[in-house]
């Protein structure tokens, strides 16, 4: 690694360790030999949880991605088949070649798993670790490692595991959806290496939010609640660029919507989206979206 070291938190040798170690105990759950050898090869660790351990922070969660499209539809198959012999719940994988995700099954395409695929309580994902990983602890160890949460494009595991299936590709590939840089450092389970990059760790000193642009700027601005908690700060100009983005969206049209509010898992924007499937597509205008919104929140 040829970048410079972060003065608080965790060394790079100390995260790559870290994660290396998390890796194998989550392989090692996996009882399909060939998904098994997929994730081992094919694995990017990136996001949050690196940022955290460079600034000493606890970790929430471990988000994992993978390089292509066949082991993606191989995992969400393998735990989606666990997830509904536990739950009974009617879902499957449905791969259009592009995209990867979770649908429940009997034709209801328009149906998002996170409306009904969750053994937690409502509410945002990442206020829900700490309860899954309190009862992770109290079942036996061949139970670690298991579905808690199904979303269209994510799979929540016990022990602090985030399997996102969204996205897929090479590092560059997968942060071109990322819309703030600190978060794009990463680790690569085919060689275990630990890339770190100096606009991120840049960012991580002074914990300032450097908008890159995304495909997602209402997830972004929606997400900027839970870092300015945590004592970042953003500047006018990093607000204004993601405004801009979302400028661009036409958010009456309930596709845009749904799709604009990928990884805001919370429950009361899908009830949102589940009054709107229910509109009239030709009756949605802002005015109602206003008044959904006030009800639900």
């Amino acid at each position: 690694m040829n970048a410079p070291e972060i003065t608080r938190g965790m060394k790079g040798k100390t995260i790559k360790a870290i994660l290396a170690k998390k890796f194998e105990a989550f392989v090692s759950s996996i009882d399909d030999e060939a998904v098994k050898h997929l994730v081992r090869k094919n694995t990017v660790i990136t996001g949050g949880c690196i940022a955290s351990m460079l600034l000493g922070e606890k970790v929430n969660d471990y988000d994992l991605y993978f390089t292509d499209r066949a082991t993606c539809v191989a995992v969400g198959n393998y735990y989606v088949g666990k997830f509904v012999a536990a739950t009974g719940h009617p879902m499957q994988i449905e791969d259009d070649g592009e995209r990867v995700r979770i649908v429940t099954s009997a034709g209801h395409r328009g149906e998002t798993a996170g409306d009904v695929a969750t053994l937690e309580d409502s509410g945002e994902i990442e206020d829900r670790y700490e309860d899954i990983n309190e009862k992770a602890q109290e079942t036996e160890a061949d139970e670690t490692y298991r579905p808690v949460f199904m979303s269209t494009n994510a799979i929540t595991l016990s022990d602090r595991i985030q399997i996102v299936l969204r996205f897929y590709g090479e590092p560059d590939t997968i942060h071109e959806n990322y819309d703030f840089v600190h978060c794009t450092n990463y680790w690569l389970s085919r060689d275990r290496s630990l890339t770190l990059r100096q606009p991120a760790l840049e960012a991580l000193l002074c914990k300032e939010l450097r908008y890159v642009g995304s495909k997602y700027p209402v997830c972004s601005v929606i997400r900027l609640r839970k870092f300015i908690k945590r004592g970042w700060t953003i500047n006018a100009g990093q607000i204004l660029k993601a405004v801009m983005q979302i400028s661009e969206l036409d958010l009456t049209d309930p596709k845009v919507l749904e799709d604009q509010l990928t990884g805001v898992d919370s429950a009361y924007f899908m009830e949102v989206m589940r009054n709107l499937r229910e509109k009239d597509p030709e009756k949605v205008n802002a005015a109602y979206l206003v008044e959904i919104i006030d009800r639900m929140f």
